[in-house]
């Protein structure tokens, strides 16, 4: 964790800043999603084999974003845990209307 951060709650302004561009948001919540998807497969199913797909999925998408429409580096870099949270969480306040997709 970074010291400029002392908890999730001081990070995630930061991270929404970061992903300030729709279609960067829209892609992580894509990417998010089929993550979510795939790993309830992978555990009703069993087919642990498929557990690779979770990075790429996860971070191809998002990373897209970031390049294609963002023009920024993902926070992942600096901070990989808060990001971590923040992508299920974002995911979480567009699937509220919390955050506009």
């Amino acid at each position: 964790m970074s010291d400029e951060f002392k908890n999730f709650q001081d990070f995630y302004p930061y991270y929404l800043g970061e992903h300030s561009d729709r279609s960067c948001r829209r892609l992580h919540f894509v990417g998010t999603g089929l993550v979510i998807i795939t790993l309830g497969f992978v555990l009703a199913t069993g087919r642990y084999g498929l557990l690779w797909t979770l990075p790429v999925l996860g971070y191809g998408f998002a990373w897209a974003g970031h390049y294609f429409f963002e023009k920024n580096k993902p926070a992942t870099f600096k901070h990989p845990l808060y990001s971590l949270i923040g992508d299920f969480v974002m995911f979480r306040d567009i699937l509220t209307g919390r955050i506009r997709f």
